[in-house]
């Protein structure tokens, strides 16, 4: 069991007792390609991997000797290309197996991984490949994206790999491989990692700006134990499923690090988009132990008329992540499977912050409690604790005195950024929340999103909890849209479920539901009913963006 290797202890008796005795021991020059890849294969070269398939009824299983062979020839063939340690690469894989081999790959020569989106626009592109000097960029064989990385190429210099397909001007990820050694000694001296050697940079989503670019070194999937075997409760030899494309932090949570350290199978479903029959037939199809994925997906699973229909019963603990979990889909996923979701709190700087771990129950709506590698807290305008019930931003206490394993170093080439983000030393989320008088903390919403209406402080998230709660709500967004007597007012933008039509009766029906279900004064006065709602490519909602079309509207 390789947690003994960095747990002093594992097992512990209570919450209280976790988050005062958690530690976790760090070797020196602790590198996951070595430490944990070829660790496991080295203990056991059948043990499984990785299971891996598509929407094209392609299958494929890995064991930890099989992506350690791959993953040293990978090395010999990004070197053969010029890429050394310290070289930032950009892979844009979706969810492909080959995703695993290169970051493994990257992480073993110490080259920068930086993961990146399906849904890149060329500029996007360009954006990253200047903003973090990227030598290299390994994508999968899309007509969209390769169409964009040409774009991008004519004004940005960077080498092209193709994985799954084969075009002029690519190098072809798959012959070069077969042509590499299996073997790769681990680095000595100048060319071994360090602990503080930046291993990976992700950028965030960029909802209010350009995306900055959060840094990450050799440490952090540590900090990932919390995350995949408190939280998630993954289990060796045990099939786990996080629903994530690989360009995203999620994927880091869910999808690599605290899981192989944990010794559970990954099972990778590589769909071409989420449609929610097909996943469910995955969950039915294989024996998927733990599982976890946004509210929104179970949303649309929910939305399913045969949903009765589907086998879920090898799903032993189900999280979920990436947005706020709405009580109403907590209770109905309750009631579909007897599985009470353990909602996780984090962000593409931390590991999961704050959870639902197994020693409490949790409370539908709530994000949990602070897991132990973080000390968090509420504090005010002032940097003053907030009080119990009162509303606060989420801080991570202390970062000066100790960097808690996990969370990023800083954003790259951005000191003003990481100044302010770190400022009075203590790492500021940008979160909005408030803490009940047992210690469970209840999301709010971002600190440009809480909105101030007559003297009250609207939280978002309650109110779209609230009108999730309408069976002809499939999604919504709540905003602040200006008003010369209030200040600003509720406004509900809404995407209605089949059957339903935004007529002026709707509207009241709903505002009238929300002032049943929580304070009258947070219903919304104003209701937009509207077929999509903006997006970030991780599928974050735009708030801002609907703000800005507001603002723009009433000029």
């Amino acid at each position: 069991m390789l947690l003994k290797k960095f747990l002093p202890r594992i097992e512990f008796d209570s919450y209280e007792d976790f988050k005062q005795n958690y530690t976790v021991n760090i070797p020196e020059n602790f590198n996951f390609g070595f430490d944990v890849v070829d660790a496991w294969a080295e203990s056991d070269r059948d043990k499984p991997a990785l299971l891996w398939c598509d929407d094209h009824g392609n299958e494929r299983s890995f064991t930890f000797d099989e992506i350690s062979r791959l993953s040293n020839q990978a090395v010999h063939f990004f070197r053969s290309h010029g890429i050394r340690k310290g070289d930032a690469v950009m892979l844009i894989l979706r969810r492909r197996w080959e995703y695993w081999v290169c970051a493994t790959a990257l992480m073993k020569m110490g080259a920068v991984l930086i993961p990146a989106s399906m849904l890149l626009t060329a500029k996007d592109i360009v954006y990253r490949v200047q903003a973090a000097g990227v030598k290299m960029l390994v994508c999968v064989d899309d007509p969209f994206v390769t169409a964009q990385t040409e774009l991008a190429a004519a004004s940005a210099s960077f080498a092209r790999v193709l994985v799954a397909g084969r075009r002029d001007g690519w190098l072809d990820f798959a012959a070069g491989l077969a042509c590499q050694r299996e073997d790769f000694p681990r680095p000595v001296g100048a060319d071994a990692t360090r602990n503080d050697d930046l291993m990976m940079m992700y950028f965030t989503s960029g909802t209010t700006g350009l995306p900055k670019m959060a840094m990450h070194d050799h440490t952090h999937p540590l900090g990932h134990i919390v995350t995949a075997h408190y939280w998630q409760r993954v289990a060796e030899g045990k099939l786990h499923m996080t629903v994530s494309d690989s360009g995203w932090a999620k994927f880091g949570w869910g999808k690599i690090y605290g899981q192989w350290i944990c010794g559970a199978v990954i099972f990778a479903y590589d769909m071409d988009k989420f449609v929610p029959s097909l996943l469910l037939e995955k969950l039915q199809h294989y024996p998927i132990h733990t599982f976890c994925a946004p509210p929104t997906m179970f949303r649309f699973m929910l939305q399913e008329e045969n949903l009765a229909s589907f086998d879920l019963s090898s799903i032993q603990h189900c999280g979920n992540a990436g947005e706020p979990l709405n009580p109403e889909i907590f209770r109905r996923w309750f009631d579909l499977t007897g599985i009470r979701m353990t909602e996780g709190f984090g962000q593409t700087e931390s590991t999961v912050l704050i959870a639902n771990f197994e020693w409490f129950a949790p409370r539908p709506g709530s994000m949990g409690k602070p897991s132990p590698l973080y000390d968090i807290d509420l504090v005010d305008a002032k940097g003053d604790t907030c009080g119990e019930g009162e509303e606060g931003e989420i801080v991570v206490r202390h970062i000066n005195d100790y960097l808690p394993t996990g969370l990023f170093t800083g954003y790259f080439r951005d000191e003003e950024t990481t100044a302010k983000a770190m400022a009075g030393g203590d790492y500021h989320t940008g979160d909005v929340a408030w803490r009940d008088a047992d210690g469970y903390y209840w999301f709010v919403g971002r600190n440009d999103d809480v909105i101030k209406c007559s003297g009250y402080r609207i939280g978002p998230f309650e109110v779209e909890s609230a009108l999730l709660e309408h069976p002809s709500v499939v999604e919504c967004a709540i905003t602040a849209v200006s008003d010369p007597i209030r200040g600003q007012v509720v406004k509900a933008t809404v995407v209605l479920a089949k059957g339903y039509t935004g007529a002026p009766e709707l509207v009241r029906e709903l505002q009238d539901h929300v002032k049943k279900v929580t304070a009258p004064y947070k219903y919304p006065r104003v209701v937009e009913f509207v077929d999509e709602l903006p997006k970030t490519v991780g599928g974050k909602i735009k708030r801002a963006q609907i703000r800005k079309a507001d603002e723009e509207r009433s000029q």
